[in-house]
């Protein structure tokens, strides 16, 4: 098992810089890098305040020359919102420019909104994604290829920038069969959201996860996820209540935006609850947020439940100072990590059966 620092990159407060919010993360991926994190993670949503990175791949080449070791992850790119042919071109890009350290993550979107103003259509994303990934396949296995299919069509093409070991690793995201019957053909790595935010939830998820696996053929334990997580190690309690508060409106936006339920002023999203919502005291109980010993114990109780291979931190939620994010990042491997580790041993050797068999 190992760790992600996930970048949302979105902001609350009005006027906020885009600007600094790019400095920002860079920052956090440096000290992340230095911490540890065996992945930097970057989001891609469209016109609002939920989030300022239209483009995880630009974000990944903007960091592919500030850091040598983590490697660099799209969270996720939005497939059908792209034509395949600058897609394709720009993975095999951005994945030389960080000597095969890209990580490609893929989804095939969630938000109405965002589909709306592309002029896509969301009941088609998922046929679209799965037609591009195949293009892609091709173009990166072949000197040249042609495609002829129910949405796209591609005339005899070479795709001029090769990534550097081939096809990149691709992991998928989101809780959609199709896409894990896709993952499990090609022994991906899925991931979750924080919707399954107990270990019940979570355990309930990956079980879901191992019975397409086993449709597909293949044993449902060597299934490999990775779940994300609002990740806040503080001994403060007010700081731990201020960063909870913001996660809870993050998940609003997110909720609102899933569920067609957005109301806009201006360019700012407006805050609402959900049917359903859990109250902030039921999230707040299982969230990993709090002093060190609070969240190892939390994070235990998720790998003896459900056994993921990776954990996605979100350290940069909301309008929460941007130090206490970097002091997160360095509570997990002074603090956080040698706790799990007193209990299950190095945790590069969990799940390591189950890899070694995938």
């Amino acid at each position: 098992m190992d760790v992600g620092l996930f970048n949302l990159m979105g902001y609350r407060t009005p006027g906020t810089s885009t600007a600094a919010i790019y400095d920002r993360t860079v920052v956090q991926v440096k000290a992340a890098e230095d911490a540890g994190f065996a992945i930097a993670w970057f989001a891609e949503h469209h016109f609002s305040n939920y989030c300022v990175c239209p483009s995880p791949l630009m974000m990944v080449a903007r960091l592919a020359g500030e850091t040598s070791r983590i490697r660099l992850a799209s969270g996720v790119v939005i497939v059908p919102l792209y034509h395949p042919a600058r897609l394709i071109a720009e993975v095999g890009m951005v994945d030389a420019l960080t000597h095969g350290r890209l990580v490609l993550g893929i989804g095939s979107g969630y938000q109405p909104y965002e589909f709306e103003r592309f002029g896509a259509e969301l009941d088609e994303s998922t046929p679209r994604l799965l037609e591009v990934m195949a293009m892609m396949e091709a173009g990166f296995a072949a000197e040249t290829f042609t495609h002829d299919g129910p949405h796209y069509r591609m005339p005899v093409a070479h795709i001029a920038p090769r990534p550097v070991r081939g096809m990149p690793e691709i992991w998928v995201a989101g809780d959609n069969p199709d896409l894990h019957r896709y993952a499990a053909e090609r022994d991906c790595v899925v991931m979750v959201t924080p919707r399954h935010f107990t270990p019940a939830m979570l355990a309930a998820a990956r079980a879901r996860f191992e019975g397409i696996r086993r449709a597909a053929g293949k044993p449902g334990e060597t299934l490999r996820f990775g779940a994300m997580r609002p990740f806040c190690v503080t001994d403060d309690a007010q700081e731990a209540a201020r960063f909870l508060e913001n996660a809870r409106w993050q998940i609003r936006l997110s909720q609102s935006l899933r569920r067609r339920e957005q109301a806009m002023d201006g360019g700012m999203l407006i805050e609402k609850t959900w049917d359903g919502e859990p109250s902030i005291e039921e999230m707040g109980a299982h969230m990993m947020v709090g002093d060190a010993a609070t969240v190892a114990a939390r994070l235990a109780a998720e790998i003896r439940a459900a056994n993921p291979c990776h954990y996605l931190f979100q350290v940069q939620v909301g309008d929460m100072d941007a130090g206490v994010a970097l002091r997160s990042i360095d509570a997990w491997q002074r603090q956080v990590k040698p706790l799990l580790e007193r209990e299950f041993g190095p945790l590069e050797r969990i799940g390591l059966a189950a890899e070694a068999a995938a």
